[in-house]
């Protein structure tokens, strides 16, 4: 009995090692043609391939230089994450297998993602984000320190950042009648995000439409916690000479043109608790519940204003 246990440790043991050795040699290929099909577009770097017994699958030290310009991009891991080591072995047979080699959830993870405020390729990306966003009012004080089509820059550096750091874990889990997509997605010092949002259908049935594919919401609870820019932002606001009424008007403002960016005109359900959440309290939690599954691409057949009753959107601060 106890060669056997001996023996079944060892073959344990060479087993593992030969599927990590498999899934390293695999995503090291993989990584080393996305490196040379890059190549005419950004010099990518990388430090190695790391897994673990839970599941995860990473790719470390990953450094991004885009062609024509100087600055790097830093990312200190990226990969996916599954219920189990075995799953990312059967994950890696997805092309042969097809939906049978799904796990219960797959998830993706991106940690210590570094961007340079005074990066020459986030300026370059602000101004074509204000392009987009045919945004003439950027320069205006209450449009700048809350910002309103995003956090330039320079706007950035005045609110006392020097690095946007952020990190993100999403999964996806298919079930019999839905499917799900967890998000939790952090800016250092920033906020957080902690998202739960779930759609009718089968996940790969769904996928399977390709161009076709149109999700349809069926619940969403999203909490969004404040650590620390809503303070940076109001005394920024101060400081461009905003007096603390009219700053709170600038971020409702700002958070309105969000809503109506997406084709939805908020109510006072949500912007009340938004306020409160402005005034000092840490985390808004919005929720949506819709009576019935409801299509993205049907919301822009509603005026703005009835889309909230559409989706039953509500709110709350605490």
């Amino acid at each position: 009995m106890k060669n056997f246990v001996i023996w079944a440790i060892l073959i344990a043991g060479v087993a593992y090692g030969g599927s990590k050795f498999y899934l390293h040699n695999e995503v090291g290929d993989a990584m080393d043609m996305a490196v040379l099909m890059m190549a005419p577009y950004a010099n990518v770097e990388y430090q190695g391939v790391r897994s673990t017994l839970s599941g995860e699958l990473t790719v470390e030290g990953v450094r991004v230089r885009i062609d024509g310009y100087t600055d790097d991009l830093y990312i200190d891991r990226i990969g996916i994450d599954t219920p189990s080591f075995f799953s990312l072995v059967a994950l890696s047979d997805l092309a042969g297998k097809g939906p049978d080699a799904m796990p219960e959830y797959v998830g993706f993870l991106i940690e210590g993602m570094r961007i340079p405020v005074d990066a020459d390729y986030f300026a370059d990306f602000y101004e074509f984000s204000l392009a987009m966003r045919r945004a003439d009012s950027a320069d205006d004080a209450p449009a700048e320190c809350t910002g309103k089509y995003g956090f330039s820059p320079e706007t950035l550096a005045a609110l006392g950042y020097t690095d946007q750091v952020m990190n993100m874990a999403m999964a996806l889990r298919d079930e019999k009648t839905q499917y799900s997509i967890e998000m939790d997605v952090s800016m250092a010092e920033m906020w957080d995000i902690d998202a739960d949002i779930a759609f009718a259908g089968n996940m790969m049935t769904e996928l399977m439409q390709g161009m076709m594919y149109r999700p349809r919401l069926r619940n969403m609870h999203i909490e969004f916690t404040d650590r620390s820019l809503n303070q940076r932002v109001a005394a920024y606001c101060e400081e461009l000479g905003l007096s603390a009424a009219e700053t709170l008007r600038a971020q409702v403002d700002s958070f309105k043109f969000v809503g109506e960016s997406n084709g939805i005109e908020f109510d006072q359900y949500i912007l009340d608790p938004y306020k409160e959440f402005l005034l000092g309290k840490p985390t808004l939690v919005v929720t949506a519940q819709p009576n019935n599954p409801v299509a993205f691409s049907q919301i822009d057949l509603y005026k703005p204003s009835d889309v909230p009753a559409l989706l039953n959107l509500a709110a709350v601060a605490r």
